[in-house]
């Protein structure tokens, strides 16, 4: 049984806020990969895909995920997390994954800054396929799947809570 919550999903899916109200919740620690990189980096995601690209970016976060060694926190990851094999093989080991699924209508009502929101994706690609390509990967490693339109943070929460404790997966 993993003490770890790992999120996974699209950018504005809510793993953040949904990270830090789980966390709240359950008494677990929170630990953002995207605000790690940023910290260690000393740079924006924005900054860091200006002077390089989205692979080095991708690169970087998998570095971070593959150095966390940590128990009983809830680990909210970036979009792309899940481009990394070895990332979310490392996840796997320490976390029990949950997939926060939002409908592409939802996600783009949501976001409004995808130029400068440091988004991973390629020069040419849409947002539409980036998001049907990621789709893929999250449910490749997702253990656990929530459908969040029409639900707000907290109700999110309370049904990954619910949904964890009702099948033993976060000890």
């Amino acid at each position: 049984m993993q003490s770890n919550l790992t999120l996974i999903g699209m950018p504005g899916a809510g793993k953040s806020t949904v990270g830090i109200i789980l966390a709240k919740n359950m008494g677990l620690g929170f630990i953002d990969t995207d605000v790690l990189i940023q910290i260690n980096r000393q740079k924006s995601l924005q900054q860091i895909l200006d002077e390089s690209d989205h692979l080095n970016l991708r690169a970087i976060e998998a570095e971070e995920i593959l150095k966390l060694n940590v128990s009983q926190h809830v680990i909210a990851t970036g979009g792309s997390a899940a481009y990394s094999d070895a990332a979310m093989t490392h996840l796997q080991s320490i976390s029990t994954i949950v997939f926060l699924e939002v409908s592409f209508a939802e996600i783009e009502r949501r976001i409004r800054n995808f130029a400068t929101r440091g988004i991973a994706k390629a020069k040419d690609q849409t947002f539409r396929e980036l998001f049907d390509e990621r789709q893929i990967l999250y449910k490749k490693y997702a253990e656990l799947t929530v459908s969040c339109d029409g639900f707000d943070q907290e109700e999110i929460a309370r049904q990954i809570a619910e949904q964890l404790s009702g099948c033993g997966r976060l000890a």
